[in-house]
């Protein structure tokens, strides 16, 4: 069974900036990590399958794994990663789910009321949309919440606020003007942790710490997220979900995404509580009915997914 251990030390690839919630759900997902921040989404599956990222010296302690997000509570599916996930060969080894608690933050000494600009990610937007839709401020998009702190700073600009976490902004040094501005109280962001599978199964050899999830057979629910295109044919997705029906496999999850091969023809994407030895004998009897069926990895269901 793939696992996802932690062990102190491991190099952890996310996308954005010290603060960001990408780099929170590394740091809830492994033990003692050495979290490595990456520009983009892309770049965090660039840097998993080649062990490295461009600035590591010769030498350089390997890239072992990578923490993306894949939906969020608010705003749904990080659709852009699904895609990676199918144009990669990497596994996914865990979950992760992150509390999104977000702030409005500037430069020390201003006051709400000259704010004139606010920059964030598109999904913090979002997830904060009635509280800045209480003010006639431009709305900015970055590529993270930690950036737009970032860009706030690098540029000493006054008059700007960013959305993020309470946390990216004491690391950058932003005074905080409004807290707990997300406008559902309990949002969360689930992340996957991706790893290469040769990394994946040597993962057991390195001398672990806590685990961050229980790896106790029995002792933790297990999820298989799996991917399939169907026949385009009459009934042929109905089949396929009933072999899960048949198995008495619950889905959590079915998601579709447009496919890279033919036009108006689409992958589907699945949720399943199943263990690896389930979801192994279901995908058996979906190849007769499915045009590809791909298991992307079993691993321990986390808390409040």
């Amino acid at each position: 069974m793939v696992r996802a251990l932690s062990v102190g030390g491991l190099r952890v690839a996310y996308s954005g900036e010290p603060g960001a919630f990408a780099e929170d759900a590394v740091l809830a997902a492994f033990d003692r990590p050495v979290a490595v921040p990456v520009p983009g989404f892309r770049q965090v599956f660039e840097a998993v399958t080649a062990g490295c990222v461009p600035a590591d010296p010769p030498g350089a302690p390997p890239v072992v794994a990578g923490v993306v997000p894949i939906e969020n509570l608010v705003n749904g599916t990080v659709r852009e990663n699904y895609d990676l996930l199918l144009e990669h060969e990497l596994l996914v080894t865990g979950e992760v789910v992150v509390p999104v608690r977000l702030c409005l933050a500037a430069l020390p000494g201003q006051s709400i009321e000259e704010i004139e600009r606010v920059y964030s990610h598109i999904q913090a937007l979002g997830q904060a949309e009635r509280f800045l839709r209480t003010r006639p401020w431009t709305l900015l998009t970055t590529y993270n919440t930690a950036g737009a702190a970032k860009l706030i700073v690098d540029r000493g600009e006054r008059a700007a606020a960013a959305v993020l976490s309470p946390r990216a902004a004491a690391i950058f040094g932003l005074e905080i003007l409004a807290d707990e501005i997300q406008q559902v109280p309990d949002n969360r962001t689930r992340f996957f942790v991706v790893a290469r599978q040769d990394a994946a199964a040597q993962r057991d050899a390195v001398p672990a710490g806590p685990p961050a999830v229980s790896t106790v057979p029995g002792a933790t629910p297990m999820r298989t997220t799996m991917v399939l295109a169907v026949r385009n044919e009459p009934g042929s997705l109905h089949r396929c979900l009933g072999v899960f029906a048949r198995a008495g496999l619950n889905m959590s999850k079915l998601e579709s995404r447009p496919s890279r091969d033919r036009a108006w023809e689409y992958v589907f994407w699945v949720d399943l509580d199943a263990d690896e030895a389930e979801a192994r004998a279901a995908a058996a009897e979906l190849r007769a009915d499915a045009a590809m069926v791909r298991i992307l990895g079993t691993y321990p269901r986390a808390a409040g997914a």
